[in-house]
């Protein structure tokens, strides 16, 4: 069980969206709640309040009788669940549940303690709203996505439930739930705000974390099957650049290589005993590595430092006040303004992306390192293992790791700079930020698929070299684990089943 306190970590959406941990809200917290709502609903008596008892967006001039103000967020909650496309994976439409609920729980939003009350129980039952990929725009927030949940909150619309695509009504019955009655703003305060962007991002970048992971190891494994010197790696060159990214990849891959025999120093074979190096026109060995296997922790640095960067961004975002207007109890006052804007995700999204690509470039190139002999000069090419001619090796899925690198490259073009006004101008800046988040997601499950086909033709190497008592104990730890999942490919195969197998291995597991 989490205790939700008002302010959600990375750690606790990992044990509520992975682990599947229930959540319990603390009473304080709900004790905001129901002093923002009184307050809210006694302010707004005699007074203008935006979306209370006024029309929404550039229709906010029109006054609301009191007698329609109900009706009115009934009308936008239903008007707007006009989302269209694939629909958004449970975990994904889960953590902007939880992302939603977290900001309406700071006491900003004047809604009932129903809406906090149902959309626990929702969490907890596993209850997942249908919400589909096109509609945001990410201005007044989430508007379309966020309407799908709001939706299923008043019994309608559909969810994902065991399983199975039902019928909310249906589901609410079973379950012996009760739609949430509408008050005051509850309609408005779920729809206005940045929770499903923000959601999706949170997963993005613990998806991005464990591929960061991944693709350490690989480089580091590349590294030493090929005998590298070391010295790229080493703490004293490292630390000469003030980036604590780079210095903090140089250490994971020191560790990772620490007890590998096969990585070679450089004061051993280049300069000790070196006297009849001047009679020497040409060396055989390379003095130093591709910039794949040697620039690593500098490129890999960024990497680290743009993702720790995002993260904090979404934290700070999650347990923000999203929402127009803002109802502040201390001041006893109401703020309008545009807190349900997105921009601060969606740049966050697009840098989150181009890293990632980086990600898939640099695993792409290393992979075309193995397979090119010309290159490493101590494998066959494309790393065959059966009949040179007749058999193909890894020559296939190369095809497929260089496209989908491609395709990532496409897709990093920022979402950000491309807003386009609407909602008669009122919205004339918009953020894109559902876009740019759900973009990403597809950049990460695309670099997920090209460092599976890098890391089945680095076990193929191990295979080739035999090297398998040589290598790093963290290099024999992956060896094996894939070994589990895959043969040694000495005859040619529909590598395809492979090539999935080992990506849902890493994306489902840490390193």
């Amino acid at each position: 069980m989490v205790k939700l306190l008002g302010e959600l970590r990375i750690e606790e959406f990992y044990k509520i969206i992975f682990e599947s941990h229930s959540i319990e809200m603390d009473s304080a917290v709900l004790e905001i709640v129901e002093r923002s709502f009184v307050f809210l609903k006694e302010f707004s008596k005699n007074k203008v309040i935006y979306g209370v008892n006024t029309g929404f967006g550039p229709m906010a001039q029109y006054k609301i009788k009191n007698s329609e103000r109900i009706q009115l967020q009934y009308n936008l909650i239903r008007s707007h669940a006009s989302g269209t496309g694939n629909i958004i994976p449970d975990m994904y439409v889960k953590a902007a549940m939880l992302a939603r609920l977290n900001t309406l729980s700071l006491g900003n939003s004047g809604v009932h303690k129903y809406v906090i009350e149902l959309m626990t129980m929702l969490i907890n039952k596993n209850i997942i709203p249908l919400i589909h990929e096109h509609g945001g725009v990410g201005a007044s927030g989430d508007l379309v996505q966020l309407a799908h949940l709001a939706l299923v909150l008043i019994g309608e619309g559909e969810v994902f439930y065991k399983g199975e695509r039902k019928a909310t009504k249906d589901v609410f019955k079973d379950e012996g739930l009760e739609p949430i009655p509408i008050e005051l703003r509850e309609g408005l305060a779920l729809l206005n705000g940045t929770s499903v962007m923000t959601g999706i991002g949170i997963v993005n970048t613990i998806y991005t974390r464990r591929l960061l992971d991944w693709v350490i190891s690989c480089s580091a494994a590349i590294n030493e099957i090929v005998k590298a010197y070391d010295d790229h790696l080493s703490y004293e060159l490292n630390q000469s650049k003030k980036h604590k990214g780079q210095r903090k990849i140089a250490e994971a891959m020191r560790e990772h290589l620490k007890d590998s025999s096969l990585t070679r120093k450089r004061e051993h074979h280049l300069y000790e005993n070196n006297d009849d190096s001047d009679n020497v026109l040409v060396f055989e060995d390379k003095v130093q590595e591709y910039y794949s296997l040697r620039c690593v922790p500098q490129i890999l640095g960024p990497v680290l430092d743009t993702l720790n960067g995002v993260e904090s961004i979404l934290i700070e975002e999650v347990n923000s006040a999203n929402d127009n207007p803002i109802v502040n109890i201390e001041k006893q006052h109401v703020y309008h303004g545009g807190n349900f804007h997105g921009d601060y995700v969606s740049l966050e999204m697009d840098k989150l992306k181009i890293v990632v690509t980086k990600m898939s470039m640099l695993a792409e190139r290393q992979l075309n390192y193995l397979l090119n002999p010309s290159l490493n000069n101590i494998l066959p090419a494309f790393v065959n293992l059966g009949k040179i001619g007749l058999n193909f090796g890894m020559q296939g899925v190369q095809f497929t790791a260089t496209s989908t690198t491609a395709e990532n490259q496409m897709l990093s073009n920022p979402m950000y700079v491309h807003s386009i006004p609407n909602n008669n101008d009122n919205q004339d800046v918009v953020s894109m930020g559902t876009n740019a988040a759900l973009i990403t997601k597809r950049v990460i499950e695309n670099a997920f698929e090209v460092v599976a086909i890098e890391m089945i033709t680095i076990i193929q190497a191990i295979e080739y070299l035999k090297v398998q008592n040589k290598v790093s104990s963290k290099t024999k730890k992956m060896y094996n684990e894939i070994r589990q999942i895959i043969p040694i490919f000495t005859e040619d195969v529909v590598m395809y089943p492979y090539v999935n197998k080992v990506k849902d291995f890493i994306i489902n597991n840490k390193n």
